[in-house]
């Protein structure tokens, strides 16, 4: 890890312009967890031109960051990679461009470190990939759910493709196995989410009027006798969004230890289902140095796969 000794005082470029400061620490002090770099700017120890900011500040060209010195705690550090991880890692990755590339993210790895989390997926592909000096999600993916991860190789690229997220011209399509038999009529839900604290720190999300406006596409893939297979896509971005707008449908999705209720539980036990059946199998976004469509599809875990096999029989 860059470890700072003294304080450093960081020049932001127009280029940099647009980044979270969180990110933006996260890059400059190498090896450090994402909870400790909350912590310091949480404590005032970070500073844009002087000034305290929050960790979700977006960097401007010509401010000026006060980066403190930062020493870590053994147990603080970010661990090293497992050959096993680099193995999987180096595995995942579906397609890649110049200044992009696209993995397919393995269910219950988280996509950051923290919270308990030693190393996440960005930490652990930086150590992985230590070919490339620039390496940042352009979106995240819960930690249960598998497939199509985007991550930017350029500033430029990041900004482009955070751009095209806001936009909408990013088509995420997911499939999902859900309790219940979801009326092929069903092709909408629209409902505010909340996020709040669960308690031991554990963050969930439920339909609340006066939360952020959430809206997701349904599609049937496949209707079997108790569970239906079903794409969604959603047209904004809300933490745990498909999860809960299927829950408040009345069709939980199988292996969702969060927004269940007892039928989906049981369904989950009848089909052996071992994880969260949710997979981000298709992606499709604008090359950012051309603006052509680039379409990138996941295969569906041979894991999920057994269980669309169980549910046939």
């Amino acid at each position: 890890m860059a470890e700072g000794r003294e304080v450093q005082w960081v020049d932001i470029a127009p280029e940099q312009a647009g980044q979270r400061i969180d990110n933006f620490l996260m890059t400059r002090l190498k090896g450090a967890p994402r909870a400790l770099i909350y912590r310091i700017v949480r404590k005032g120890e970070v500073r844009v031109n002087k000034k305290r900011v929050k960790v979700d500040y977006r960097l401007q060209g010509g401010d000026v960051v006060r980066v403190p010195p930062l020493r870590l705690a053994p147990r603080e550090a970010v661990k090293d990679v497992s050959d096993n991880l680099r193995d999987v890692l180096l595995g995942s990755v579906i397609m890649e461009g110049p200044d992009w590339l696209v993995l397919n993210k393995p269910s219950g790895l988280a996509v950051h470190g923290g919270s308990g989390v030693k190393i996440g997926l960005i930490e652990a592909l930086r150590q992985v990939r230590d070919d490339l000096s620039f390496l940042e999600l352009v979106h995240r993916l819960d930690r249960d759910t598998s497939g199509c991860l985007l991550l930017a190789k350029s500033r430029e690229a990041l900004v482009t493709l955070n751009a095209s997220l806001k936009q909408h011209a990013m088509e995420k399509r997911y499939l999902a196995l859900v309790a219940g038999r979801w009326p092929a009529r069903k092709t909408y839900v629209s409902a505010r989410l909340d996020r709040y604290d669960a308690g031991n720190g554990e963050r969930r999300v439920r339909v609340d009027p006066n939360g952020k406006v959430a809206r997701t596409r349904f599609a049937v893939v496949e209707t079997f006798s108790r569970v239906t297979l079903i794409e969604a896509e959603p047209v904004t971005g809300r933490t745990h969004q498909i999860r809960v707008h299927a829950a408040h449908a009345g069709y939980p999705l199988l292996g969702d230890d969060k927004y269940f209720n007892r039928d989906s539980q049981h369904l989950a036990r009848q089909l052996e289902v071992g994880r969260l059946f949710l997979h981000a199998h298709a992606l499709t976004f604008p090359e950012p140095t051309n603006g052509r469509p680039v379409t990138v599809k996941a295969a569906l875990p041979e894991a999920l796969e057994t269980v669309l096999r169980r549910a046939r029989q």
